[in-house]
C-alpha cells in the first residue's frame, strides 16, 4: 500500500537533463540534485531509454553514489519496444540494476501502455513478471506508466487489479484534448482510489512560456508567480495525485518549481477560472501536440530532431513571426541534425510517439515552411 501522504508532491524527472558538449552536464546535475533533496524531496524518475541509455548511469553518479539508500526514491521502465523474448525482461532489467548502481527499484513500471502495444505486453507475461520481481524484494512498487484510450485503461486496470499505481500525462491544456482525454483517465483512476503519478504537467515546457497576452492574465492575478507553477497548482490541486514530475534542465527551473511545492496553495475557485479562460483562449490557437519526450529520435534514421523541428513551428504559430523560429531551426541543422525535407517516411517515429501524432505528415509540412524558398 502506498501512503500519499508520504509522497512528495515533486518529482525530479530525469528525462530532459541539462548538456554541456553534447553530453550530461554531471556537476549541473548535482547541483539540482543537492538543491532538490535539500528542500526535503527525494522521487527521482528516469528510465532506460532516457538520454540514449545514460540516464539510469547519471542516477548513479548523482543520486545513488552521493546519498544513502534510504534519503531517496527511485523509479524506472520496462520498454516493451526493446525485447523480443520473455528472457529480456531479466535482461533489462539486471542491466538497469547494474546502471543505476542499486539492489532494488522503489517504483517499477511497464513503460508507455497504450493501445498499440498492451497485447505485446501481455503476450510477454510481464504484468506476472512485475509482481514476481516484487515478490523478490527488487521492486517495492509496481505499477505502469499510460498514454492509451480510457477504454483500454479500464479494461487493463480490470485485468490486473495488483496494479499499484498508473503515470498518465496531465495538464490544463491536454484536460479535454480528444487524443490524450487526461481528464478522463484522470476520473478513472481516481474513482478506483488508485495513486497517480503524473507526467508532463507542463506540457513539455509549453505550459511555462505562453502568448504574452495569456501570461498577463495569470500575472493579473499573480504577479510574481511564474507561469510554470500554474500548470504544477493546477495538477497539485487534484484529490488522488501522488507525484507530479517535473523534468527540469536548469537550475532556476527547480528553484521556481521547490517555491511552487513549499508550502503549497491549491487554486481557489477564482484562479480555476482563470485557468479555464486561458485555456479556452490557447486551444483555440491550433499546435503541434509534441511534449519532446523524444522517443521518436533515437531511432530515426536520418538524425531528424523531430521534437525541436516541431518546436519552431510552434513558436511561429503562437508568435506570429519568423526569424527566431527559422534561426533555431537552422541552428540545429549546423549542429548535425537532419532537415524536415529529409525524413523517408519508414514511420519509426510515429510507431512510439505517446501523443500519436502523423509525425510523417507534419516533417512534410516543416519541409515547406523551413526547407523551401
Amino acid at each position: 500500500m502506498i501512503d500519499l501522504q508520504e509522497m512528495p508532491k515533486l518529482g525530479f524527472g530525469l528525462m530532459r537533463l541539462p548538456e554541456k558538449d553534447g553530453k550530461i552536464d554531471h556537476e549541473e546535475v548535482c547541483r539540482m540534485v543537492d538543491a532538490y533533496m535539500d528542500a526535503g524531496l527525494n522521487y527521482f524518475d528516469t528510465a532506460y531509454v532516457y538520454h540514449g541509455g545514460k540516464s539510469e548511469v547519471e542516477a548513479r553518479e548523482a543520486i545513488v553514489k552521493r546519498y544513502p539508500r534510504d534519503r531517496f526514491t527511485l523509479a524506472t521502465k520496462l520498454p516493451i519496444w526493446e525485447m523480443k523474448t520473455k528472457e529480456d525482461r531479466d535482461r533489462i532489467f539486471e542491466e538497469q540494476l547494474t546502471r543505476a548502481g542499486v539492489d532494488f527499484y522503489d517504483f517499477y513500471l511497464l513503460h508507455s501502455v497504450e493501445d498499440g502495444n498492451i497485447d505485446r505486453y501481455e503476450d510477454l507475461d510481464c504484468f506476472n513478471w512485475g509482481m514476481q520481481k516484487k515478490k523478490e524484494g527488487k521492486i517495492r512498487h509496481f505499477g505502469f506508466s499510460f498514454h492509451g484510450s480510457p477504454e483500454l485503461l479500464e479494461r487493463v486496470l480490470d485485468a490486473h487489479p495488483e496494479t499499484e499505481f498508473v503515470q498518465i500525462q496531465l495538464n490544463y491544456a491536454d484536460w479535454t484534448n480528444p487524443v490524450v482525454r487526461s481528464g478522463k483517465l484522470y476520473e478513472i483512476l481516481h474513482e478506483r482510489q488508485i495513486p497517480m503519478i503524473i507526467m508532463e504537467p507542463v506540457k513539455g515546457g509549453t505550459l511555462a512560456s505562453l502568448k504574452p497576452e495569456l501570461e498577463a492574465k495569470f500575472k493579473a492575478v499573480r504577479p510574481d508567480a511564474s507561469v510554470a507553477s500554474w500548470a504544477l497548482r493546477f495538477v497539485g490541486s487534484l484529490p488522488g495525485v501522488m507525484t507530479i514530475l517535473s523534468g527540469m534542465t536548469h537550475e532556476d527551473q527547480m528553484r521556481d518549481n521547490i517555491g511552487t511545492f513549499t508550502k503549497f496553495e491549491p487554486l481557489t475557485d477564482e484562479e480555476k477560472k482563470t485557468v479555464d479562460e486561458v485555456t479556452a483562449i490557447m486551444l483555440d490557437i491550433p499546435q503541434i501536440g509534441c511534449t519532446a519526450c523524444r522517443y521518436c529520435t533515437d531511432g530515426c534514421p536520418m538524425k531528424i530532431a523531430i521534437p525541436d523541428v516541431f518546436r519552431s513551428m510552434n513558436t511561429m504559430t503562437l508568435y506570429n513571426e519568423e526569424f527566431r523560429p527559422r534561426a533555431f531551426y537552422n541552428g540545429l541543422i549546423d549542429a548535425g541534425n537532419g532537415r524536415a525535407s529529409d525524413c523517408i517516411g519508414c514511420g519509426q517515429c510515429e510507431g512510439v510517439c505517446p501523443q500519436h501524432l502523423p509525425i510523417i505528415s507534419l516533417l512534410q509540412d516543416a519541409a515547406e515552411k523551413f526547407d523551401k524558398q
